[in-house]
């Protein structure tokens, strides 16, 4: 009878913290994306998170055209393969559509370190990478700092400039307040290893984002992605930003298996 009442209890107990946890379910990450303001002015800021998030550089389909527009990607990804979680351009493009600066796209080099000088904003050295893994060890360095201490292919980068923050610094060649105001986004890596896209909704300086991935976001370096073009896909919330043909393209896809802790040095 002890021993009846016993494995009662237990089964009791059993079906209590069973009814528990269906009464909590474990909640559902954050949204990838949010609106936020900085300095008075709006800003879109995406973050992505090792082993919640992978990172990939696409051009367009296999064998196929330049998607040229995030919309036209949208509907290729609509065909099938891992749910994207945010997608934006990834650089600086020629009229075709091609890099003009490093670039790698699923383990495979397609443009080289590109370390001339020139005009316009990709030549306002330092420039730089945003590279990595497809699952983590994502990182942004100066193009010098890529080509002097990345001795391995990244599974994907691309080169853009300028430099936003450089150590904890902010580009010298930036001004604080500049009066060139346009739609700009960028990318940054913080100490934790989490990359943060940010776009801004309304024109803004060269030196506001720059402040914004330094002060708010903390990422000891960022890199500009372009400006006047600045797209982004946020299916989440049903943006789908249009607007002047694009080049490369950044997609942040929700991942499907466990973090990749193998770091890119």
């Amino acid at each position: 009878m002890r021993r009846l009442l016993a494995s009662g209890g237990a089964l009791t107990l059993l079906i209590a913290g069973c009814s528990s946890k269906a009464e909590h379910p474990t909640p559902p990450p954050p949204a990838a994306c949010e609106s936020v303001t900085f300095e008075d002015a709006a800003f879109t800021h995406c973050t992505a998170v090792p082993g919640r998030h992978s990172i990939h550089t696409v051009i367009g389909p296999t064998n196929g055209a330049p998607y040229r527009s995030l919309s036209q990607l949208a509907l290729e990804r609509a065909k099938g393969g891992p749910a994207v979680a945010f997608a934006l351009n990834a650089g600086m493009f020629d009229e075709a559509g091609q890099p003009i600066g490093y670039y790698v796209e699923n383990g495979e080099r397609r443009h080289k370190l590109n370390r001339n000088e020139g005009w316009g904003n990709f030549h306002l050295l330092p420039n730089g990478v945003f590279y990595g893994r497809a699952g983590g060890g994502w990182a942004v360095r100066t193009s010098e700092a890529f080509a002097q201490g990345v001795d391995r292919r990244p599974d994907f980068g691309t080169q853009s400039g300028p430099m936003l923050v450089i150590d904890g610094k902010l580009h010298p060649k930036i001004d604080a307040n500049g009066t060139s105001l346009k739609l700009r986004n960028g990318v940054g890596v913080d100490a934790r290893g989490n990359a943060h896209f940010v776009i801004s909704d309304e024109p803004v300086s060269f030196g506001k984002l720059a402040r914004y991935f330094r002060d708010a976001l903390h990422c000891p370096n960022a890199l500009f992605l372009d400006g006047s073009v600045s797209s982004l896909w946020d299916p989440e919330h049903g943006r789908v930003d249009g607007g002047p043909p694009l080049g490369p393209l950044i997609v942040v896809e929700k991942a499907t298996k466990g973090p990749d802790r193998k770091a890119v040095p």
